[in-house]
């Protein structure tokens, strides 16, 4: 399987959803933060390993704990994709913190501020 086949993109999806569904409903750790999400995810060919980019609306501290939590409770996350999704294997996760969305409000409030300044002028 290619890297960026249909079959391969129809896996990094179904996996998100089933990762983004069991960190939303199932896991119970007060670490993980309430505003976490799965911004994406990158299957191998091969099926053993998984990069999920995770989101935390929060500062620094939430989201270090964040990961943390999720390291902690990978084992479990592991077994409960295992279950849902019909894999030959279950990828093993690495948990990445993905902070594109916080750079992107970031550079549209400086936006925003650098043209509320050419208008007041």
């Amino acid at each position: 399987m290619r890297k960026n086949s249909i079959k391969n993109t129809r896996v990094n999806g179904e996996v998100m959803k089933e990762l983004s569904n069991i960190i939303r409903n199932e896991i119970k750790d007060p670490r993980i933060h309430t505003m976490t999400s799965v911004v994406s995810v990158d299957v191998t060919p091969d099926l053993k390993y998984c990069k999920a980019y995770i989101s935390v609306l929060g500062d620094e501290e939430a989201q270090k704990e964040t990961i943390q939590g999720l390291k902690s409770a990978e084992g479990y996350i592991r077994t409960q994709l295992a279950r849902t999704v019909n894999l030959r294997n279950t990828p093993q996760i690495t948990f990445v913190l993905d902070q594109s969305i916080e750079y992107g409000v970031n550079m549209s409030k400086l936006i925003d501020e650098v043209n509320k300044n050419d208008t007041e002028e």
